[in-house]
């Protein structure tokens, strides 16, 4: 599922904190992650779920194994900071071009309609601990991976979960396996979550790749928490 745009007739405010967190991403990826080819600072940076349980850096070379048997080798960098800080910086960093425009993308179209209704400040709240429910959803899952995790996903899937849940029928511009359709966002992002499922059940958790765990939690933190915040709020 692959999103062209949505329906923002209803829109009354400029949506500025959708616009800085889109903006802060590309920044650090341009400048700070050197478009993908600093692994000093990406790999700093990152939220390991074993620093996590552990409280302990880990750096150096670090060899991991797949349930195949396959093995390979991640090189660790000293996190200047304390490791928990990493769940914030990991939020605003991407390993490649095709992560942060698809990222990026998502956001622009719905973050929007999030921060409409919900309003500046509410809403940069809401998309913070979307992205740390993301992150221990994924921990949650293996606490004892050495696998670096970055990437606005887990914060992006709680605004398609806030979305589903107070948008459900506004139509949505998407290519849908391979068609250019307009179809309710139930639908389309319905598509979206069923194949986060789908993947995440046959996903090697050893293997690295997508983080279908932080992806499905953040969106179950959208649909839990969009309604709180919004409270006192027009829906």
């Amino acid at each position: 599922m692959f999103p062209i745009g949505d329906d923002n007739s209803d829109r009354t405010i400029t949506p500025f904190v959708n616009y800085i967190f889109i903006g802060i991403n590309i920044l650090v990826f341009v400048f700070l992650q050197g478009l993908g080819g600093n692994d000093a600072f990406s790999y700093a940076f990152s939220l390991v779920p074993k620093e996590v349980t552990t409280g302990v850096d880990i750096t150096g070379v670090q060899v991991i194994q797949d349930s195949l048997g396959n093995v390979g080798k991640i090189q660790h960098y000293a996190t200047p900071l304390p490791v928990y800080f990493n769940f914030l910086s990991s939020m605003f960093m991407h390993g490649d071009f095709m992560h942060i425009f698809g990222n990026m993308l998502f956001l622009f179209i719905f973050g929007d309609n999030i921060e409409n209704l919900l309003g500046h400040i509410r809403y940069a709240a809401f998309y913070i601990v979307c992205g740390f429910a993301a992150a221990f959803a994924q921990i949650f899952m293996d606490g004892n991976s050495i696998i670096p995790m970055l990437g606005a996903s887990g914060a992006i899937s709680g605004v398609l979960g806030g979305y589903l849940l107070l948008f459900p029928q506004r139509q949505v511009r998407a290519i849908i396996f391979n068609f250019l359709t307009t179809v309710p966002a139930f639908v389309a992002l319905g598509i979206w979550i069923v194949f986060q499922i789908i993947q995440g059940y046959f996903a090697d958790p050893g293997a690295g790749g997508v983080a279908y765990a932080a992806h499905i939690g953040g969106f179950v933190a959208g649909l839990a928490l969009v309604k709180v915040f919004a409270i006192g709020r027009k829906i």
